[in-house]
């Protein structure tokens, strides 16, 4: 919701070059809410979901910092003021989505590596 906002305000300021990033990651963060939904992390077990999470909100929280940035300090216009702000924040809320998928991502990568060596030892 939170990139769609920040889309709608990028539209309707003189920043309209910055849109391309909120409107991709909205459509991301669709794209992974609704494989969620249908269950498609379940079935396709090869890809490695949460480290594609991982890495799409480290990737967003850079990206929107950088052109909130951008947006603030370039343009007067108050939708590029407020285009900004809300990217300061969806930075913020990046962030904090990465730092607890990192702690599930080490959970994980800890589980994995403590199985190995039990295999080894039964062969």
């Amino acid at each position: 919701v939170l990139s769609f906002i920040i889309f709608l305000c990028y539209i309707a300021s003189l920043a309209a070059s910055f849109m391309t990033a909120p409107l991709l990651e909205f459509l991301l963060a669709l794209f992974v809410l609704l494989a969620y939904t249908f269950k498609l992390n379940e079935k396709f077990k090869r890809l490695h979901w949460l480290l594609k999470d991982f890495l799409r909100c480290v990737t967003a929280a850079i990206i929107y910092f950088a052109i909130s940035i951008a947006a603030v300090s370039k343009y007067s216009d108050g939708a590029s003021k407020a285009a900004g702000v809300f990217g300061f924040v969806a930075t913020i809320v990046y962030a904090i989505d990465f730092y607890l998928i990192f702690n599930d991502l080490m959970t994980f990568l800890k589980q994995g590596s403590s199985d190995a060596p039990e295999e080894h030892k039964s062969e």
